[in-house]
């Protein structure tokens, strides 16, 4: 018979909320700051043609719980419409396009909120600061050249990002604008990259432990022996080596290989020993920053702080100071799982997360003087974004944003200091520099072969090549012919030459790509919108949350070869 129960049991604690059962997936890859970023944005959709595209990122941008949204669409549901959207019922037919998709999208998420903007683009381009309310922009092509570069200028001067698509028959583009600076902090490196043991660089506590573990080594008992941390065991065989080599620090491959020799003539078959031997190359490299590390603590913005700079680059500024003095970054306080002694290993962690302490209370006093430097009268910045930095210091990322690419009729597409490089793409057989000069040349066409002026709605009639109705020989020789004039000002700018066959091998491969475009007449395939969707809509949660590295800044998608490819434009 059970015992008789004399008293309650103590209410469990921490158990997860609603919220998080319902998120427990991404809050797993982006963290509750991430999410806290996403539930804080407004993204609008400007949409046109048939904007399948858009709906399916906003539906992969829903159900991961953003703020809200706003699609900007004046048409009304076709028979079109029906056939390629997904978030169109038959009750919609004749009614306004961006209140339907709206209606639908927000059933995914209650949590989500989301706005239908049923008037024309021109008009709405007119207003005064129409565009702060919103977090993130995203355009889908077919649009007027003119109207893009409106966007792109009012988006740019608030720091907006800014995405454009296209999704024509199995092709599909993005490219992304970013804030001239965008840093990003948790660019979640491989697990393997965050490992930072300081083998060459140790610290008193460090070597103290270390030596007293492996005191006396070659008297111990194969079990002692066999359950000395690897890490202890590095420095131990560092050392000696240094002792043998007049102090000299085993940087060079040979020098790590008889490192590497000692420790598996020494260990034999021991786990630890074999632990130690694969760490060697690994661990015996000097703790210096990356190149891209090094750009961002040497960047303008680090150097010259004004009062309004954005904490990363006081952050910065304190790890460049720190790494002044001490030849280090800070130390992350991560410690591997190894072959020990429980206590000798917890031992061994705590040292660890202690060098990692003091580290980050040493930076987070440098950011504090300054803060006041800079005129605060008290500290602004969260500890914790901080030690963020601090743990990732050796893997921070800063993105360099470009502008869009815009075709204007009657104007050369220019490509400046990406001339050379993006002309040598265009020979590269793993590449889709082709598919985006082909996208060049949609664009081109649509503004030059769509007339001025606008329909009784206030909307423009866009016309795109082989559209229904349209000469499709005829508009793929037209839109072959941009293309190619296209390739030859790139060839021309970069300053090189492509000689025949592999000359004319690429104009046949553009003169393909234009006819496949021309032959979709301007219209969206939902299997490819909706794999587009999803790459535009992974593209976005990495600007909103700024976490791991997005795209720069162009992403192509061949759903005939089923390749993708990314280019810096």
């Amino acid at each position: 018979m059970a015992p008789k129960r004399t008293a309650t049991p103590p209410p469990l604690h921490d158990l997860p909320t609603a919220k998080e059962k319902k998120y427990d997936r991404q809050l797993r890859l982006w963290g509750a700051s991430g999410q806290q970023a996403l539930e804080e944005t407004h993204i609008l959709l400007i949409d046109n043609g048939s904007g399948v595209t858009g709906t399916e990122a906003l539906k992969n941008l829903v159900l991961p719980g953003i703020g809200q949204f706003s699609i900007l669409d004046p048409a009304v549901v076709t028979e079109a419409d029906l056939g390629v959207n997904f978030f169109l019922e038959d009750e919609s037919l004749g009614k306004f396009r961006a209140e339907e998709t709206v209606r639908l999208l927000v059933e995914l998420n209650p949590d989500v909120k989301g706005t239908a903007v049923k008037e024309p683009l021109e008009t709405f381009l007119a207003k005064d600061g129409v565009f702060t309310p919103y977090t993130l922009v995203l355009v889908a092509a077919p649009i007027e050249p003119t109207n893009l570069a409106q966007i792109q200028k009012h988006t740019a001067a608030l720091n907006i990002p800014l995405f454009y698509l296209h999704s024509v028959g199995y092709y599909a583009h993005f490219s992304i604008q970013l804030p001239p600076a965008f840093p990003i902090v948790d660019t979640h490196p491989d697990a393997t990259a965050l490992d930072d043991l300081r083998v060459l660089k140790p610290w008193p506590e460090l070597i103290k432990f270390s030596q007293e573990k492996t005191n006396g080594i070659q008297s111990m008992s194969a079990h002692e022996k066999g359950h000395i941390p690897y890490v202890c065991l590095l420095l131990h065989y560092v050392d000696k080596w240094m002792a043998e080599n007049d102090g000299k620090l085993p940087e060079a491959y040979k020098d790590k290989t008889a490192v590497r020799n000692m420790i598996r003539a020494e260990g034999g078959d021991e786990e630890n020993f074999e632990e130690a031997y694969g760490a060697v190359l690994k661990s015996l490299n000097p703790p210096k920053p990356s190149s891209s590390v090094r750009e961002i603590l040497t960047a303008p913005e680090t150097q010259q702080l004004s009062p309004n700079a954005a904490s990363f680059w006081f952050i910065a500024r304190a790890v460049q100071e720190f790494y002044n003095k001490h030849g280090v970054l800070p130390l992350p306080g991560g410690l591997p799982d190894m072959k020990a002694h429980s206590n000798d290993y917890i031992s061994l962690q705590k040292i660890y997360k202690e060098k990692a302490r003091q580290d980050f209370a040493e930076v987070t006093s440098t950011v504090q003087q300054l803060e006041q430097t800079a005129g605060h009268s008290k500290p602004i910045i969260d500890p914790k974004e901080i030690e963020n930095f601090c743990k990732g210091a050796a893997h921070i990322h800063l993105v360099r944003g470009r502008p869009l690419q815009i075709a204007q009729p009657g104007a050369d597409v220019k490509f400046n200091d990406r001339a050379k490089a993006l002309a040598n793409e265009l020979t590269n057989p793993e590449g889709l520099m082709g598919l985006y000069i082909a996208f060049l040349a949609f664009d081109d066409f649509v503004a030059t072969h769509s007339p001025p002026t606008t329909q009784a709605d206030g909307t423009s009639s866009l016309i795109a090549p082989g559209e229904p109705g349209a000469d499709h020989e005829a508009d793929a020789a037209k839109l072959t012919g941009i293309a190619h004039k296209i390739v030859d000002n790139l060839i021309t700018e970069a300053g090189t030459r492509i000689e025949d066959p592999e000359y004319s091998e690429l104009k046949e491969e553009i003169e393909r790509l234009c006819t496949e475009i021309t032959r979709a007449g301007g219209k969206e395939l939902h299997n490819i919108a909706s794999l587009a969707g999803g790459m535009i809509a992974q593209e976005i949660i990495k600007v909103l949350t700024a976490q791991y590295i997005p795209v720069h800044n162009c992403c192509l998608f061949d759903g005939i070869a089923s390749r993708s490819s990314v280019l810096r434009i």
